[in-house]
């Protein structure tokens, strides 16, 4: 399967597939012709590049450390470069995540989070704060808390319309679940998670300028965990890490947070891109960083 979206650029097409294509890359035959198919689509559909972004991991563990390398990753990696595809430095979606193994006990997950992570857990608790599942009706008080955390931290968000729609589809869909953490009965922070199939995402989060000190976002994604956990999901995937392990990373301060939880760390293959018109995908791609620059 393969959800295949295509964006406009100008008078310029170029075709994503966005965490996929999904298929068992175990089955060497079935992943020649799949990669075949989408050649010949992007070269019938006139695009400049097909770029592709597989859920194939590449490394788990810290770079530098003696990490396991599955053997896929580096084969599909290979295979790519041999049908001349070649490693984007534009990537869609986070190269890099952590991972939380839930087929242990509550008591062992919780005994593996850092000290200083549990001790803040427990403080959210000791100042008041509690949580509670979300509702439709609490939409509109989601994403005030997002657009607050987006000022705050300095990265664009989608109107309101967008998230209502994403948000209450899967919510519906029973594919979603949001947490939101109140103090004195003011909302001061949430999350929002999607599951399917054997893993839960930390798709979300949101908090108020005020009350931070309280400690509402390390109790949300402990709730979020024993939620993940209590629905029979194997993998709580923390969704984003940084490309390289450096303070100047934009990532670092989530990671510095999201690393307390002492989670696994996974590389991913990531995104590829296949020029179906080589010279107009060397020009964008030459240019494109030199105009946003200027812009």
């Amino acid at each position: 399967m393969a959800s295949i979206g295509v964006r406009r650029l100008g008078p310029l097409k170029a075709m994503v597939v966005s965490k996929g294509p999904a298929m068992d890359y175990d089955d060497a035959d079935l992943v020649e012709a799949v990669f075949h198919q989408l050649e010949r689509r992007a070269r019938g559909l006139g695009v400049v590049w097909l770029k592709i972004d597989p859920d194939v991991v590449v490394a788990t563990g810290i770079p530098g450390s003696a990490d396991d390398r599955p053997e896929r990753g580096a084969r599909i990696s290979a295979l790519l470069t041999d049908r001349g595809w070649r490693f984007s430095a534009a990537q869609v979606q986070f190269r890099n995540t952590l991972t939380i193994d839930l087929s242990a006990s509550e008591d062992e997950i919780l005994a593996g989070i850092s000290g200083n992570t549990r001790r803040k857990i427990r403080v959210a608790a000791k100042q008041g704060v509690t949580i509670r599942a979300a509702s439709l009706d609490d939409l509109p008080r989601l994403y005030q808390l997002y657009q607050v955390t987006a000022e705050r931290d300095k990265f664009l968000i989608r109107p309101f319309s967008y998230y209502r729609s994403a948000w209450e589809k899967f919510m519906r869909a029973g594919l979603a679940q949001a947490l939101i953490a109140e103090y004195d009965g003011r909302a001061i922070a949430h999350v929002i998670l999607f599951h399917f199939g054997r893993k839960c995402w930390y798709f979300y989060g949101a908090s108020a300028n005020e009350e931070r000190k309280r400690m509402p976002n390390y109790a949300l994604q402990w709730e979020a965990i024993k939620w993940a956990k209590a629905q029979g999901y194997d993998i709580y995937d923390m969704w984003g890490a940084p490309d390289t392990l450096d303070e100047a990373d934009a990532l670092w301060g989530v990671y510095q947070f999201k690393r307390g939880f002492r989670g696994t760390f996974v590389r991913h293959i990531g995104a590829w891109d296949f020029a179906a018109s080589p010279v107009l995908y060397y020009t964008y791609t030459k240019l494109a960083p030199k105009l946003l620059k200027v812009l």
